[in-house]
């Protein structure tokens, strides 16, 4: 094993790092405010070092080689460790404190509870940003929870990602609901579906948010062997509710995301005959940001806004 060199320190492995990630020097030189041939001749001792260009031209610019990319993830590991060892254990005063916390959520939460948690971070911290960040098929979740553009994601799947930290929030038992005078919610009794009406009733489900994950309901179904007709798939959570007062469509969904739709549209709910086991909705975060005080103060608002929630 070949010693390490023994001028190479931090500040080239961040501009490693930030020179493969942009791939342009001139914004690696702006990123950092330093003038660019000075950013030049850090490449040149890089690729000295590394016996490899790093950084080639492409039909639209700059790219990494190979080896290049397979440098992206030491070095980003290598920054974060560094930082980590100068973290000032300072106490967090959120009156004081100006954060900016990212949070992910779906929208078919209770329709109370993110309004409750944005109003505990403005209460606690009235100096704080809060950004909400939906999920779906196109957000990399992992990469922005590790990269640290997100901090925390809220979410109800079945396998959370075991190297992520976890807290449970609340449980919301399943039900289903349609229209209040569609031609079934008017023969049937709130309690008389059968598992053959279930799965035969026209559906609306939500559009999957993560690339072949088909959702909780849909995948409790297959492990039964069971499968139920989906006629209308939509990424609009919140619209759903609305759609079934026009139509002969059925939603299944949380009994507590239901609360508010039912004291404004005419919907009728059903026992299902299908023995779900309620959602599980949990906060997920990386190890970055496991023992920071604002991070630890915002999954605390968090947690007290799920258990305020009406049981």
């Amino acid at each position: 094993m070949s010693a390490l060199p023994q001028h190479l320190d931090i500040h080239l492995i961040r501009i490693l790092y930030l020179l493969l990630v942009e791939k342009n020097v001139s914004r690696v030189a702006l990123k950092l405010n330093q003038p660019q041939p000075s950013i030049s001749a850090s490449l040149r001792k890089l690729r000295e070092l590394t016996g490899d260009a790093l950084l080639v031209r492409g039909a639209r610019g700059m790219v990494p080689t190979q080896h290049g990319e397979s440098l992206l993830r030491p070095a980003k590991r290598i920054l974060d460790e560094a930082e980590s060892l100068f973290i000032k254990k300072s106490p967090f005063v959120p009156e004081e404190a100006a954060p900016t916390f990212h949070i992910a959520a779906p929208d078919y939460l209770d329709s109370q509870f993110l309004p409750n948690v944005v109003a505990a971070l403005r209460r606690g911290a009235p100096n704080s940003r809060v950004i909400i960040h939906s999920l779906g098929p196109g957000v990399d979740y992992l990469r922005m929870l590790s990269d640290g553009d997100m901090d925390l994601v809220i979410a109800n799947w079945d396998e959370p990602p075991p190297h992520l930290h976890i807290s449970k929030l609340f449980e919301d038992p399943i039900v289903c609901t349609m229209r209040a005078d569609a031609p079934y919610a008017r023969r049937t009794a709130a309690d008389a579906m059968t598992v053959d009406d279930y799965l035969a009733l026209p559906h609306v489900a939500p559009s999957p948010m993560v690339p072949g994950y088909v959702g909780v309901i849909d995948a409790f179904l297959e492990r039964q062997g069971l499968r139920r007709k989906v006629a209308v798939e939509s990424p609009y959570f919140g619209l759903i509710p609305y759609m079934l007062t026009q139509t002969d469509l059925v939603l299944t969904t949380g009994r507590q995301f239901l609360r508010y739709y039912e004291k404004t549209l005419a919907l009728k709910t059903f026992s299902v005959p299908v023995k779900f086991p309620p959602m599980r909705f949990y906060q997920l975060w990386h190890q970055r940001v496991h023992q920071s005080p604002e991070h630890k103060w915002l999954r605390d608002q968090v947690s007290a806004a799920a258990r305020a929630l009406p049981k």
